[in-house]
């Protein structure tokens, strides 16, 4: 077990790409305060991130656990740049999140970041190619070669042939498959994944993990999971805990946390 606090004030932000010792790091956050408004008038504050410092390696599969409530899912959406922050420094392969516009964080996060929702976020009137091409189309590829490579994620996914298939028609856990295809096929440099198995049975949950798990072997690339699921620990290269607001321990081998 080791600790991510190393009792140092980060250093001045460095040019892109990162150098020397911070090579191998994907994800690099530092002193990261969220602060939310609460209360019929929004004059009440609720501290949900407390300066919180947590690494994540380029190669490995994250995972952050912890309360309902303790802040993980808040960081995760602010590295993955949907949610502002009151203050810190955020460093996602070289770009440094902290110092960039909006506009550009969007563009950053549409090329090199793919999402994987609890609840599938798959659009019902799209077809599976459909949805898994999205991505693609943002990022500015024709429809026809889109819906091409989307068949082909599909196809890696376990799901050849049910491209021309609406979500509603298939399991949760195929319905998840795409949404695994959608969030890969852009090939992004960052996975976040917000509870992938909760909703999943045992064996379909672990095709979805080992999907993953290859996902973050891949050069330049890095998994981030948010989960409850203490089935899903043993697929982690390491284990970050929160509980209000705080990186309380990281376990560098999942077998040490507690529960498993």
């Amino acid at each position: 077990m080791a600790s991510l606090f190393s009792g140092k004030s980060p250093g001045p932000a460095t040019d892109t790409p990162l150098k020397d010792a911070d090579s191998h790091l994907a994800v690099r956050v530092r002193a990261l305060t969220k602060t939310f408004s609460i209360g019929r008038r929004g004059v009440d504050k609720l501290l949900a991130l407390k300066a919180v410092d947590v690494d994540a390696r380029s190669g490995e599969m994250l995972m952050i656990v912890g309360p309902s409530g303790c802040g993980k899912t808040t960081l995760l959406s602010i590295v993955a740049g949907t949610l502002s922050f009151d203050s810190g420094e955020i460093n996602v392969f070289g770009h440094k999140l902290h110092q960039m516009s909006s506009s550009a964080v969007t563009a950053f996060r549409a090329r090199s970041i793919g999402f994987i929702f609890q609840s599938f976020n798959l659009i019902p009137t799209l077809t599976c190619a459909e949805n898994v091409s999205v991505p693609l189309l943002i990022n500015g590829l024709g429809r026809q070669e889109a819906e091409k490579k989307a068949e082909e994620m599909l196809e890696r996914v376990g799901l050849g042939g049910r491209g021309g298939e609406r979500p509603n028609f298939l399991s949760g856990g195929q319905q998840q498959r795409v949404a695994i295809a959608r969030a890969l096929v852009h090939e992004p440099r960052l996975v976040i994944c917000d509870e992938p198995t909760s909703a999943l049975d045992s064996q379909t949950g672990a095709t979805v993990m080992e999907l993953l798990r290859t996902a973050a072997r891949k050069p330049g690339r890095a998994v981030l999971i948010v989960t409850h699921d203490n089935r899903a620990y043993k697929y982690a290269d390491r284990i970050v805990e929160m509980e209000d607001g705080k990186v309380q321990r990281v376990y560098e081998d999942a077998r040490d946390i507690a529960g498993y």
